[in-house]
């Protein structure tokens, strides 16, 4: 039987974390995360929240999703679109806006660790893993150095 749920037209506005590190060699990795209801890898994110910046809402979600503290950059790199599912099965076209966070704690517990897997990944690894088309493109433009992260200390591009 085919899918009859009802398909919203408006868009909805999330707020992502992109997590990322630099390993003993140098190199750059990012942290996604599984979905909860389907499995698979993503970005943390979610909605704004009351009384916080837009960068400070995806930071919470990254502590509450994927465990991970750190210093989370005021301005956006990049957005990617998906397709918000809801729990009563319908559907909406969502887009999320990204923001750095340079991880620098990982908590061995958090508030959603029963329910997710997280791993880090090269930007190219993450590429291929990523769900949703338009993260994907996201990350391989991460990957190739379209995208810059931006140290939320100092005001400098961070080369890959």
């Amino acid at each position: 039987m085919a899918n009859t749920a009802p398909i919203s037209s408006a868009l909805c506005h999330q707020v992502a974390a992109l997590p990322w590190r630099r390993e003993a060699d140098g190199s750059l990795s990012v942290l996604l995360i599984t979905s909860r209801t389907n499995g698979k890898w993503m970005l943390p994110k979610g909605w704004p929240m009351k009384g916080l910046s837009e960068a400070d809402a995806a930071r919470q979600e990254a502590l509450e999703e994927a465990g991970v503290e750190g210093n989370v950059d005021t301005q956006a790199i990049g957005s990617y679109r998906y397709s918000k599912l809801f729990s009563d099965g319908s559907s909406t076209p969502g887009q999320a806006v990204i923001f750095p966070l340079e991880v620098t704690r990982e908590r061995k517990g958090w508030k959603e660790k029963d329910q997710r897997q997280r791993r880090w990944m090269s930007p190219d690894e993450a590429a291929a893993a990523a769900h949703e088309p338009d993260l994907s493109r996201f990350l391989a433009n991460l990957a190739a150095g379209r995208v810059t992260l931006v140290h939320a200390d100092h005001p400098r591009a961070i080369a890959l």
